[in-house]
């Protein structure tokens, strides 16, 4: 018997002859087979996916098309089919040429008036999808292996910046004590802790405005420059005039400034010059005083070419037991659960009770207690550096 392009040369159930024309209207694949796993019935979009006419496909058994390994697992799928009445599950398509198309299979279970069971199973091609995966996959083993190359890129320049952190000395009658963290892996401050020569000790904190691979790289910049500055003996306000125009005509960049402050102190600590530009106001600790802030006379560098005050720095006399403490904002720019900013005035706060303890405890000491503070991780890359006059 033929019907359409279909050789019925088996008995086929009435129920399939009725819905042949809408199965083949269907643009998923079709097999109708019985309770013996029998071939009644394949569609025209089954056939293109076997690449077989159905003259070679009806009456055949499904185990002829797959291995024994597809085929055992094809099985188990149909037997749950016929627990649940209706399965669906990935699966593939043995085509004429020995590809496997991938589709996704759903199979159900239908019993017609005389108690037959017959499996009604639909093939649904995604081999297109099944491509964008692949390329998706492949894609995504791209960047994985680009995202390992950034992350060693910035641990080497994490391990760089370090060496920029301001050291831990004593030198020259003075004890010297710093800390730095950056944000993120790498950040935009830095803290300079030189001697120059034998003749006086160069501190300086600095902080870029961002958080970046861009900050950390101007950063690097700057802390070059000012080393060379400083060790030529520039005056400070000299250094913080070269720092300000060298950023605007080499980098020529309307996206980063900095602030910074700057100290020297004569061998032997009974002298020192500073100046700040744009920078939180250093403090002085003197025994039995008030804690005394050391306000910037200049404003922010990197985006005015007057930035720096005619008068930027100050010059004051030390005594023993004296204490200066350098920051950037990382410090005083954080918040705790009610919204409220510490400040300078909390920082300030924070630096008298523990100004009876020796410099290094002093130091974790304010740390800790602005960390107890803030609500939540550091926002913003921190730098401190303390001195003390022995």
């Amino acid at each position: 018997m033929v019907r359409g392009k279909k050789i019925m040369d088996i008995e086929q159930p009435e129920w399939l002859l009725q819905v042949e024309d809408i199965l083949e209207a269907l643009n998923e694949g079709v097999m109708i087979a019985d309770q013996c796993h029998q071939i009644l019935f394949i569609n025209s979009c089954m056939e293109k996916m076997l690449e077989t006419p159905a003259a070679e496909i009806v009456g055949l058994q499904a185990s002829q098309f797959y291995s024994q390994d597809e085929y055992n697992f094809l099985v188990t799928q149909i037997e749950e089919s016929e627990r649940e009445g209706h399965h669906r599950f990935e699966f593939v398509v043995p085509k004429k040429s020995g590809a496997r198309l991938p589709v996704i299979i759903s199979t159900r279970r239908l019993e017609d008036p005389d108690g037959r069971l017959f499996a009604i199973v639909t093939f649904t091609d995604i081999s297109e999808q099944k491509r964008a995966e692949a390329r998706l996959l492949e894609a995504n083993t791209l960047l994985e292996a680009r995202h390992n190359e950034i992350e060693a890129d910035l641990a080497l320049a994490a391990r760089v910046q370090q060496t920029l952190a301001p050291q831990s000395m004593v030198w020259g009658g003075m004890r010297v004590d710093g800390y730095f963290n950056p944000v993120r892996t790498i950040g935009g401050d830095f803290g300079l802790v030189n001697p120059n020569g034998d003749q006086h000790l160069n501190l300086m904190v600095c902080d870029v405005s961002g958080h970046g691979i861009g900050s950390a790289l101007l950063a690097n910049r700057i802390y070059t420059e000012a080393q060379n500055q400083l060790r030529g003996g520039a005056s400070l306000g000299d250094v913080l005039n070269h720092l300000n125009h060298f950023v605007m005509h080499n980098i020529s960049s309307n996206t980063f400034f900095f602030t910074a402050a700057a100290a020297r102190i004569d061998r032997g600590g009974r002298r020192m010059s500073f100046a700040g530009a744009g920078h939180p106001p250093a403090i002085l600790l003197s025994p039995g005083r008030e804690p005394r802030l050391l306000e910037s006379r200049s404003v922010v560098l990197g985006a005015l070419p007057n930035a720096v005050s005619g008068e930027a720095a100050i010059d004051l006399d030390l005594t023993p037991g004296d204490r200066l403490i350098v920051y950037s904002d990382g410090l005083t720019d954080v918040f705790n659960a009610q919204d409220d900013m510490l400040g300078v005035p909390g920082l300030v706060e924070f630096v008298r009770e523990t100004s009876h303890l020796p410099l290094d405890e002093m130091k974790q000491g304010i740390l800790d207690r602005v960390a107890a503070w803030r609500n939540g991780p550091p926002s913003d890359d921190v730098s401190l550096v303390l001195l003390e006059v022995l």
